[in-house]
């Protein structure tokens, strides 16, 4: 079984292949990806690694947490894994059709726009001449 590593606390400016030669040294079978800003391309300071056994990544976390690395000191802790619905505004690149999440996703109440004028307040589009218009008559003096 496979156990995925989060890595933090990475300076900006790493290179990859050194972090990976660190993780080879304690063991075989550890494949590391830095995660990346998409605008600036700088390493946004933690990655994941996935290790293919459990001793492996145990020691791991204990060789490299709290360890200095280009003078930053690694936290180094088992990932949990999110759920596939609670993606934190990501979407999943799996398509299921949508009929299985759609009860799971939070209800929201859509505003329809319509041109049908609603029988209590006046057309909006004519709201500033009405105004005009109320103004007018309130100047408006009769002779009695």
């Amino acid at each position: 079984m496979s156990v995925r590593l989060y890595i933090g606390n990475l300076p900006q400016t790493f290179e990859s292949k050194e972090l990976e030669a660190l993780l080879g040294s304690i063991g075989d079978g550890i494949r590391f990806k830095a995660v990346f800003d998409r605008d600036t391309k700088a390493c946004r300071g933690f990655g994941f690694a996935n290790v293919g056994d459990e001793k492996v990544a145990d020691a791991v976390i204990q060789q490299l947490n709290g360890s200095d690395f280009k003078g930053n000191k690694l936290r180094v802790e088992r990932s949990e894994r999110r759920d596939s619905n609670s993606g934190g505004g990501r979407r999943s690149g799996s398509s299921s059709g949508g009929n299985a999440q759609s009860s799971n996703r939070k209800e929201t109440k859509k505003v329809v726009h319509s041109d049908a004028p609603i029988a209590q307040a006046p057309d909006p589009r004519w709201a500033g001449e009405l105004s005009k218009l109320k103004d007018l008559l309130a100047n408006q003096k009769t002779a009695v």
